[in-house]
């Protein structure tokens, strides 16, 4: 009698872990067609533009740290994208001069070719003046092209 009533347990419990296996999969099915979780997309304009926003802010408040202690830091090295094919190193380094002191500028050229690879990096005399190019030059127009302005990193 014993082995029965096991077996009885045994069925019961079994039983009960597909009822809830069935309930949890039906459960999980009703969430997917309510909605995607309440978790908003954002485009990828929206991301982009978070992301400057947030690097700006983050080079601004480690300026303010530099300016209190009164250093005004290293150079800083920024990326120049979505230039024109015709842009020279002279033309990139004028435009950043208007802005602050210029250490550097150059465009990456190809290679085999010798032609532009349409980016290039200006080199700042210190952080302050490069974030002051990142924001005001962001975006403008250079040789018929808007370029974008990024802090360069280490490869």
């Amino acid at each position: 009698m014993g082995r029965v009533n096991h077996s009885q347990g045994k069925r019961r419990r079994e039983a009960e872990k597909a009822r809830k296996a069935r309930e949890k999969a039906e459960r999980k099915r009703q969430r997917k067609l309510e909605g995607g979780g309440g978790v908003e997309i954002a485009s990828v304009e929206d991301i982009q533009t978070a992301a400057f926003d947030t690097t700006v802010e983050q080079a601004l408040d480690g300026n303010k740290e530099r300016e209190a202690g009164g250093n005004s830091g290293p150079p800083c090295r920024l990326f120049v994208g979505g230039l024109s094919w015709d842009t020279e190193s002279d033309s990139l380094r004028e435009l950043f001069a208007k802005v602050g002191a210029v250490v550097d500028a150059m465009i990456v050229t190809d290679r085999d070719t010798g032609d532009s690879r349409g980016f290039g990096f200006v080199t700042m005399a210190n952080r302050k003046d490069a974030t002051k190019a990142m924001k005001e030059l962001g975006g403008t127009e250079l040789d018929g092209r808007s370029i974008r302005i990024d802090l360069a990193t280490e490869r």
